[in-house]
């Protein structure tokens, strides 16, 4: 029998806390899960600091990519037989869904922004390059793992295989806002995946859902929306994140400036210098980053092992609503009495935004473009979800953004109280 083929002796099960079980029945997708480019998933977390936020947010991107895998095991068990479905695509899309996130580094969106680098690139590395992950789907054929490769960047020529984990309704989403929901105990992201489930029909181009299913769909886009403002951009996370992101320009900073460290940053070195290989890249994770904070709160540059000691100990920023497109002249003013308070505003003074689009109905052309979800009416026909639903048609197009100006408080009540400084700073911050 071909590996493509091959089923292990009995199915195997995950016990999952949103799924109840994860089934695994093929050779391949066991022997993916046994890769150690997949086990380390175990140690990147799924939502990053929110577990500053949420005290039950420890969940990993390999929950979430089992998670996944699980869902589109059940759209495509629903598919079998259905016009339009191509039966062969099955063990692609399981293998896509599975290592869409391998590419994640250490507190993922942060870390990214920071050095300047894009975890889709290095999911890409990781399936095409030396890796035991490749060796795995090479042996399915030997154009196997650039068709897993082209799924997840999105340029496969199957638009519907490519849809069932990269539209506004995949799998991907319909995990995490549920994990996500469960690990942090919020309400927000519950939907009723299994009515979805069982009315989501295959097109040639993209996943549709029968028009019975609106009100199920409804629900999931309201969820979506509920959890970005709730969960995703929580102000308290993203202080976190804030310092987390300062740590590492300043350490960056310091090694640029030939700062001797009591600690050498080994694992951050290629980082540091842009020349960032797949072994150093897949080396870094977060009990390693965590490791290396914990020791930098000894160093004696001053902002370093204060911003570390923030980190470690929960000691954040506080937050005020601050616009910066109304309020430049109070930016300004701030950072000029930080600066002349010995504050440095280039790591104490962060104005953080936050945007999100719900739904969008139609967007061509844009960088992300995203597909319109499309409800099949009996008749047959396709019609646009907004165009049927109020709801969605509310918010459709609708961009929110939220500012924040985050900032040590600490700091600015202990300078001396007949300070003319401390008396400003507290004027144009809380008046």
């Amino acid at each position: 029998m071909h590996y493509k083929d091959e089923q292990l002796n009995e199915e195997k099960v995950f016990k999952d806390p949103v799924h109840r079980y994860v089934h695994v029945k093929d050779q391949v997708i066991w022997d993916l899960i046994g890769a150690p480019e997949f086990q380390r998933l175990r140690r990147i977390k799924q939502l990053g600091t929110s577990y500053v936020t949420f005290h039950g947010a420890e969940h990993s991107r390999f929950n979430h990519s089992l998670g996944v895998y699980e869902i589109v095991r059940r759209i495509i068990a629903n598919f079998e037989g259905r016009p339009d479905w191509n039966q062969e695509e099955r063990l692609l899309c399981l293998c896509a869904a599975l290592l869409h996130d391998l590419g994640h580094g250490p507190f993922s969106h942060s870390f990214e922004k920071v050095f300047k680098l894009d975890h889709e690139d290095f999911t890409r590395e990781i399936v095409l390059g030396d890796t035991h992950i490749n060796q795995i789907l090479a042996r399915v054929s030997a154009d196997f793992p650039q068709k897993v490769a082209d799924v997840i960047n999105k340029t496969y020529q199957d638009k519907l295989v490519v849809s069932l984990i990269s539209s506004q309704i995949d799998a991907d989403r319909m995990d995490y806002l549920q994990r996500d929901a469960y690990f942090t105990g919020v309400s927000y992201g519950h939907f009723d995946m299994e009515r979805i489930l069982r009315v989501m029909r295959p097109t040639e181009d993209q996943v549709v859902v029968k028009e019975s299913g609106m009100h199920a769909v409804e629900d999931y886009i309201m969820s979506r929306y509920q959890m970005y403002w709730q969960v995703y951009f929580h102000p308290v996370t993203r202080s976190a994140e804030v310092i987390l992101s300062k740590i590492l320009h300043r350490a960056k900073y310091l090694f640029d400036n030939n700062y001797q460290f009591a600690l050498q940053p080994t694992h951050f070195l290629s980082f540091f210098e842009g020349e960032v290989s797949l072994s150093d890249y897949l080396r870094l994770d977060e009990p390693v980053v965590l490791y290396y904070f914990q020791m930098w709160a000894d160093e004696e540059d001053p902002i370093l092992s204060d911003l570390c000691e923030r980190f470690s100990n929960r000691h954040l920023f506080k937050y005020i609503e601050f616009n910066p497109n109304l309020q430049m002249k109070e930016w300004m003013e701030l950072y000029r009495l930080f600066s002349d308070a010995g504050i440095d505003p280039e790591y104490y003074l962060v104005i953080d935004s936050s945007s999100d689009l719900p739904y969008d109905f139609y967007r061509p052309g844009e960088e992300g473009e995203r597909l319109p979800i499309h409800l099949l009416m009996p008749g047959g026909d396709l019609r646009e979800l907004s165009r049927q639903s109020d709801i969605v048609e509310a918010i459709s197009g609708k961009k929110r953004t939220d500012h924040k100006l985050y900032f040590p408080l600490d700091f600015v009540e202990a300078l001396p109280d007949d300070s003319d400084l401390k008396k400003k700073m507290l004027t144009i911050l809380f008046d």
